[in-house]
């Protein structure tokens, strides 16, 4: 009789699992078949429990002139998740003893203007450096199309007069970012495509993941789009601009090896990832919702780590709940429709 209930219960885990599944697909099928519609620009999504896939679509078109239907291993620009890779990417120069978090910009940009502020690489990580934003600068039209070095980049916004003293505010900046990959490249030696090429994708076997080109010939790229009283194809920046804030290339399979990797401790040790993922806090002692290259939220009750991107024609967003090990990432070739809250509502299906 034990055996025979036994049984039983196990026939009915079983099949309200795969009930459940068939569920949840249906719901997220229908919310993004009504909001990435056939004959349009489209989306890949792809959702991970316990660093393994459950759902893997894509909707739409990768290509509006060739006609050419999205596929859900295709490449996407994704904006500003870069910032995820280029925190990473300090830490792990950390750990080998090549600069410390409270190091002072200036130990490896001499001229760089801080008025006496002491602005540090956590200040930069952090966005509370008060450094003006460069993307919203109205002069940066006049570099958009230019090929810049990392430091005729910095020479095109150093100047400007700081927001606030550093740890004073939170302002979202990516000019904290290219200062973070112009350090990584004095630390390193290396260039931060190098670095990054080296040390993070060779090394987890993201094999569709890149410094973004408009040269390369890159396998299953995606175009980019914009709705101007109808689609058009994205407006063209040089990736020297937008750099180590937001250059880097990826599709969903990639971007789910680079989360297995982070909860696995693979780059960075245990120490280091919890800074990584720490909930920081002003001078006055208010938390900012930020770590280094990530958000900190809250979702259902629960903490998740996010972070999105926005680059001309690409749409990026990915939020993860580490307790129960859910990941959900939705990448968009249009501007025009972000992926942001379809994310967090397929998560907030998931969790709990």
């Amino acid at each position: 009789m034990k055996l025979v209930l036994r049984i039983f219960t196990v026939i009915f885990l079983i099949s309200h699992s795969v009930v459940f599944s068939q569920t949840l697909e249906n719901r997220i099928d229908k919310l993004l078949n009504e909001n990435f519609k056939l004959e349009a620009p489209g989306g890949v999504f792809l959702v991970a429990k316990g660093g393994k896939a459950i759902y893997r679509k894509a909707f739409g078109m990768a290509n509006l002139e060739l006609n050419v239907k999205m596929q859900p291993d295709f490449v996407f620009e994704i904006g500003s998740m870069t910032k995820q890779f280029t925190a990473v990417s300090i830490l792990m120069l950390v750990e080998k003893g090549k600069l410390k978090l409270d190091d002072e910009i200036t130990k490896f940009i001499p001229d760089y203007p801080t008025n006496g502020n002491g602005i540090t690489i956590h200040h930069l990580l952090t966005h509370t450096s008060g450094i003006k934003d460069f993307t919203s600068m109205k002069s940066i039209k006049n570099i958009a199309r230019s090929d810049l070095s990392p430091k005729e980049l910095v020479d095109f916004f150093k100047n400007e007069p700081v927001d606030f003293k550093p740890g004073e505010q939170f302002k979202y900046c990516n000019s904290g970012y290219v200062l973070l990959g112009y350090i990584i490249e004095i630390a390193s030696g290396q260039t931060y495509q190098e670095f990054v090429n080296h040390n993070i994708f060779e090394k987890l076997g993201m094999t569709d993941t890149y410094y973004a080109s408009h040269e390369r010939i890159i396998k299953n790229r995606v175009f980019g789009y914009r709705d101007k009283e109808g689609y058009v194809n994205a407006t063209y920046i040089s990736f020297s601009i937008p750099y180590a804030s937001g250059s880097i290339m990826s599709n969903v399979d990639d971007m789910l090896k680079w989360q297995n990797a982070i909860d696995a401790n693979v780059l960075l040790n245990p120490i280091s990832t919890k800074k990584v993922f720490t909930n920081y806090k002003l001078n006055n002692g208010a938390n900012i919702d930020y770590g280094y290259g990530w958000h900190i939220k809250e979702l259902n009750g629960k903490l998740v780590r996010e972070h999105g991107g926005s680059i001309f024609g690409f749409k990026a967003m990915g939020v993860y709940e580490p307790t129960e090990q859910i990941y959900v990432i939705g990448l968009s070739n249009c501007d025009c429709n972000s992926p942001t809250a379809f994310t967090r509502n397929i998560a907030s299906l998931l969790i709990n």
